[in-house]
């Protein structure tokens, strides 16, 4: 009646090796997670903090929004930022994207 029931053999008990190995991939999946967003962002977030520090009167910006304007008065958080002549709007300094060339807004 053995003839179409193979007999079942246990196999050899894993070693220290397939453990090392099963761990790898996950290793090399977080080296890829951090050197490809992690590190490029914090690298940006410490870029745009250093410009925002560094924003002064007279400085030609441009916002988040798309607001481009001139910054006429800084505080400590806000600043006043002249979009065209006679007006002004209050921002959050955060939401300086890009500090433009100057000159950059007399051509439009």
């Amino acid at each position: 009646m053995n003839f179409f029931i193979s007999d079942a053999f246990a196999q050899a008990p894993a070693g220290e090796a397939s453990a090392i190995t099963g761990l790898l991939p996950l290793v090399i999946f977080g080296a890829v997670l951090y050197f490809l967003m992690i590190r490029p962002q914090v690298k940006r977030q410490k870029e745009h903090k250093k410009m925002v520090e560094a924003l002064a009167k007279g400085d030609e910006v441009v916002t988040v929004g798309g607001m481009a304007g001139k910054i006429t008065d800084l505080g400590e958080n806000f600043l006043l930022l002249e979009v065209s002549d006679g007006t002004a709007v209050k921002i959050r300094r955060q939401a300086v994207d890009s500090v433009l060339p100057k000159g950059s807004l007399k051509e439009l």
